[in-house]
């Protein structure tokens, strides 16, 4: 996915990670699990593999059973931004090739971004791999492993005309990996041409699902039931654009805050280009859509937005977020940084970092530029590694402390925290609960003796005792005054 998207350096996880619903026996058309690399894209893309496979009547792993790699088929769900998530699916299913030979019964699937890029390479260099499936041939993968399993060889399906696919992956079934969090895609695709991303190859041009499509998934994840959904697009907040319609993103918004039992709503991620003061107002005036933004950057100098290809310049990138902040005070703003992009002098750094102090994130992603093959970077000069490396080690002092101040300011506040199932380090030690505030703030909080534990999906509200580096903890007193409340 494009960086735009990676809210985390490098996501990785075996999904479904919640669903032990069968007791271990019941093997179906054979037990499946699926390891994640990515972006949240790539997580939505998991959950419709997820659904595509048990619709067909396989089974998946419990977490034991994934612990153990006791399955019939784990699928790889690739990534292609950075160079490190292609070495890393090639040392995994290098890995799986021992599992394999170990298990006779075992097939390999690989999808995702790195499928639809490489779909030869992948089968010349792991010939061992059963299938690999393009972005939009999530619905052939169970057809494909049939014939594998007959002994057709590896098989391969990937459209190269990814236009011409007239299916949203919101088609297909899904299983969730969560029952109180949604995931909803409103488009797929990229029309912009940053000179760093491969986004638009391995996923075409950019596509919108009508309204009334996105609405009714969303009332069907609230009526099994979601509290919170968060709307996915490459660039969400140019939905609508396609139609001329600049303003459909914000309708989008203030229809949601109409649907009964949807508690919050979040977006990611939107581009500064397109981001307009209507949309600002329904994040403002809606009362479920979260004061949450991810706002990517990239860099601070306009001469490297221009070499980027991004279509704004910093001033107009400060302006944003001063409106946001003037509507929400309380507003939470993260954004990714591109460092050692070809051609960054120490000036254009020195210009990124004025940004980011001007800015104040409470996080930023951070990343060494990794050059991909096929995109107009690759070609440029290159800046050398101990240089880059230098940098970013910079940058990443800088904003921590930032975090850290902009963490601080919650000791003593009270916030309503969405129980999500995580689990903190030390929860069973300490007697906690954790889950997400409003504006996404990680919250671990302390259940005083004698109360029962909140249950996944309940609301607690909490008086913050101390903020740590990226997360905070409520351990509250009601006798000392400070709140402790739970809602179902």
């Amino acid at each position: 996915m494009n960086e735009d998207m990676m809210t985390g350096a490098e996501r990785t996880g075996i999904f479904p990670q919640s669903h032990g619903v069968h007791n271990g026996s019941d093997r179906g058309k054979g037990v499946f699990s699926i390891h994640t690399l990515g972006c949240q894209m790539n997580v939505h893309d998991s959950e419709r593999i997820a659904g595509v496979l048990e619709a067909d009547g396989y089974v998946p792993a419990t977490a034991e059973q994934a612990a153990r790699k006791d399955v019939d088929l784990i699928v790889l769900n690739t990534c292609a931004v950075r160079e490190n998530a292609t070495e890393r699916m090639y040392g995994t299913i290098g890995l799986w090739a021992q599992l394999k030979r170990t298990n006779p019964r075992l097939q390999i699937a690989v999808g995702g971004c790195m499928a639809q890029k490489d779909r030869e390479r992948i089968v010349r260099r792991a010939p061992w791999v059963d299938a690999v499936f393009g972005t939009k041939n999530i619905a052939q993968l169970p057809g494909m492993l049939d014939a594998a399993r007959e002994g057709a060889g590896s098989q391969v399906e990937v459209y190269s005309d990814l236009d011409s696919v007239q299916y949203f992956p919101s088609d297909l079934p899904v299983e969730r990996g969560s029952r109180i969090s949604s995931w909803v895609a409103i488009s797929v695709g990229c029309n912009n041409t940053c000179t760093f991303c491969i986004v638009p190859s391995v996923r075409g041009r950019e596509r919108d699902r009508r309204p009334g499509d996105v609405l009714a998934e969303i009332r069907r994840c609230v009526d099994a039931g979601a509290k919170e959904v968060t709307l996915l697009g490459q660039n969400v907040n140019s939905y609508g654009y396609a139609s001329g319609d600049r303003y459909a993103f914000s309708k989008l918004l203030r229809a949601c805050g109409s649907i009964e039992g949807l508690e919050r709503v979040r977006f990611t991620s939107p581009h500064p280009a397109a981001f307009t003061d209507d949309v600002i107002d329904a994040m403002a005036s809606t009362p479920n859509v979260m004061h949450q933004l991810h706002m990517p950057l990239q860099s601070g100098s306009d001469r490297i937005l221009r070499a980027m290809r991004r279509s704004y310049r910093s001033e107009r990138f400060l302006s944003i977020l001063e409106k946001v902040r003037t509507a929400m005070p309380d507003a939470q703003i993260s954004t990714d940084i591109i460092v050692g992009f070809p051609g960054e002098t120490e000036e254009d750094f020195q210009r990124t970092l004025d940004v980011v102090r001007q800015a104040q994130f409470s996080s930023a992603y951070t990343f060494i530029y990794s050059p991909r093959p096929g995109t107009p970077a690759a070609s440029m000069e290159q800046v050398p590694h101990d240089v880059v490396q230098d940098r970013f080690d910079r940058l990443h002092e800088v904003q921590e402390s930032i975090t850290a101040a902009r963490m601080k300011e919650f000791e003593g506040k009270d916030v309503e925290v969405l129980v999500t199932g995580q689990s903190g380090k030390k929860d069973s030690q300490t007697h906690r609960v954790t889950g997400r505030e409003k504006t996404g703030v990680l919250v671990h909080v302390g259940v005083p003796d004698g109360q029962p534990i909140p249950k996944v999906g309940d609301f607690v509200t909490a008086t913050v005792t101390h903020a740590a580096a990226h997360d905070l903890i409520a351990d509250p007193d009601p006798s000392k005054g400070q709140t402790y409340a739970v809602r179902h």
